[in-house]
């Protein structure tokens, strides 16, 4: 019986993996203040009512009923940021309504943190941590550098731009040996051309996700061990496909990589991708996405705020 309620009490969307920690500092906050003024009353009230909040917010996420509710429709974004919750917003143009065969434009996903609380929402895509070079290669227009690299191409069957039937074979040919051996730091940092000793970086596992952080902080996430595979082959593919893939910054890397995981029909781990809209919450705040996921595994590939899509 007593498992029960307590059971009935969990929330995993508000704990866990899901847990909002700024939210849950400020819970224990109050938690504190309210303990302290029953305590000038009764002390043993003020420790039972400390353990009784301490025990909500370990099993809700928030002390305060409604928090998520009242959060998410009442706090201005300037409030959110301190939670970090309100990320940058991505650098992409739109298409309108996105479906099944519309996509939007080539550019970099927003954060994916506030689905499996990742804080940082530090980078969405791979941050370079030394000063690029004025003389490097800049990608101006990504759907421009696919079409004139003959990576991507007009659909035979839709209004829509698809991979090059000889670039997607380049891509698979990098994929599967990865899907099959996994990948590390080395490769991870290989592949986005980081100037620095990969012993440096560690790449670490949240939930679904994928960090690549370094003593200097986060340098580049994905939302899944299949996205990041995607990355690195496209990654190496690319290498033998342009001139100058290794002229380019890791940031331009991680947009352009970013950018061509979206056009991806067939999932790394297999199966086919499918496109839709979704809502991710945490606990302060929720927003539709567009969303590109493994049809078998449920693994996301890419994600981009509505928002930024409709602008």
């Amino acid at each position: 019986m007593q498992l029960d309620v307590v059971d009935d009490l969990k929330q995993p969307e508000y704990t866990g993996a899901n847990r909002c920690e700024p939210c849950t500092v400020l819970n224990l906050v109050i938690a504190a203040v309210v303990g302290s003024v029953i305590a000038r009353k009764s002390r043993l009230g003020g420790v039972l009512a400390v353990g009784v909040s301490i025990a909500l917010i370990y099993l809700r996420g928030y002390l305060v009923p409604g928090t998520p509710t009242l959060t998410k429709r009442y706090l201005p974004p300037a409030v959110l940021r301190w939670f970090g919750k309100e990320p940058d917003p991505a650098v992409a143009s739109g298409l309108g309504t996105v479906d099944s065969t519309d996509r939007p434009a080539a550019g970099r996903e927003t954060t994916f943190d506030e689905a499996d609380a990742v804080a940082s929402t530090d980078t969405d895509a791979v941050s370079d941590e030394s000063t690029a070079d004025a003389d490097e290669p800049a990608v101006a227009d990504l759907e421009t550098f696919f079409l004139d690299h003959d990576v991507l191409e007009p659909c035979a069957d839709r209004d829509d731009l698809c991979l090059t039937d000889e670039f997607e074979t380049a891509w698979f040919d990098e994929i599967d040996p990865l899907t099959d051996s996994g990948v590390d730091v080395d490769a991870a940092v290989d592949a986005f051309g980081f100037d620095a000793d990969p012993d440096e970086f560690e790449l670490e596992t949240r939930g679904e996700s994928r960090a690549l952080l370094s003593s200097a902080g986060g340098a580049g996430r994905w939302p899944s061990r299949a996205a990041l595979i995607a990355d690195i082959a496209a990654s190496r593919a690319l290498e033998t496909w342009t001139d100058d893939w290794d002229a380019f910054d890791p940031e331009t890397k991680g947009e352009v990589l970013n950018g061509l995981r979206m056009f991806l029909e067939t999932c790394p781990s297999g199966g086919d991708v499918r496109m839709g809209e979704e809502v991710v919450e945490s606990c302060c705040t929720s927003h539709e996405v567009v969303a590109v996921t493994c049809e078998e595994t449920g693994e996301r590939l890419f994600e981009q705020r509505l928002t930024d899509v409709d602008a």
